[in-house]
């Protein structure tokens, strides 16, 4: 193997993703195992997570399913156990598990009165503690370790708040402290062997985005159109276009890197608009 190949080669390591399932969780999920890493996918619909590591393991990967709610400490105590039992560590944790409601946004035709504090709350927690959380118990074995890393998933949103999604973007903006704030409790506390950064993706279409941004004929609606004129590339982005980035992020090739949230966006977080 080649100085370069082995700087960002994952082989011998366990990577653990939340999230796995949808469309940028089963991309990045690809990545890590293409890297040579094994993995353990994380989610609530085991079935999917499931049919994603048997896709991997018949492709010469190592990949297992493990069902857990990034928000119920028990589950995700007996997911831990479940991947230590069967890979024997973990140094990479990817907290993919994220989402949005429809009682956390604000439509068009209504104002800030109507947001439901219910729903706002749930999207918060779900993105936010769902997060946190997952780090606390799927992360110890890095901790103790003293080596590995952790990569969160903030957003646009947290660069530009975007409008509606006012509980997305409040939750986002807070991923990206988060991981700052992570970077340096691991640093001081654990060493320098513990890594915590995290991905902005653009906007690509996703299970939940889709409607929003497209029309049943593949055309743009409004805001997809408004989405498309503030990207400098003037397209939404590939799922595997995440691909790199990740690899280089849990690898040896950013060992001075950490907290850092790098922009996949097709320069949409550089551009005025003007």
């Amino acid at each position: 193997m080649s100085y370069l190949n082995s700087l960002f080669s994952l082989e011998k390591k366990v990577a653990v993703i939340t999230g796995g399932t949808g469309v940028l969780g089963s991309s990045m999920v690809k990545a890590l195992s293409n890297a040579g890493a094994k993995v353990a996918i994380v989610g609530r619909r085991k079935d999917v997570a499931d049919e994603l590591a048997k896709e991997i393991n018949n492709s010469g990967g190592q990949a297992i399913g493990v069902s857990a709610d990034v928000l119920n400490a028990e589950q995700l105590n007996n997911a831990k156990k479940t991947i230590l039992d069967r890979f024997g560590a973990i140094h990479i944790l990817v907290n993919g598990a994220g989402g949005n409601m429809p009682g956390a946004t604000i439509p068009v035709d209504k104002t800030f009165l109507d947001l439901k504090i219910d729903d706002f709350q749930k999207v918060v927690e779900l993105n936010l503690t769902g997060s946190v959380l997952p780090s606390q118990i799927l992360a110890e074995p890095i901790m103790t370790a003293k080596n590995g890393c952790i990569i969160n998933i903030s957003s646009m949103a947290a660069y530009l708040p975007i409008t509606r999604v006012v509980g997305y973007s409040a939750a986002k903006a807070a991923i990206s402290n988060f991981t700052q704030w992570m970077a340096v409790e691991m640093a001081r506390k654990f060493g320098e062997g513990i890594r915590v950064n995290a991905i902005a993706p653009g906007f690509f279409l996703t299970e939940q985005n889709r409607t929003l941004l497209t029309t049943s004929d593949g055309g743009l609606t409004d805001r997809g159109k408004a989405v498309i004129n503030h990207t400098p590339f003037g397209r939404f982005g590939k799922p595997d276009e995440l691909a790199s980035t990740l690899v280089w992020l849990c690898s040896d090739g950013a060992k001075f890197v950490s907290g850092v949230v790098v922009a996949v966006d097709g320069g949409f977080s550089s551009y005025a608009g003007v």
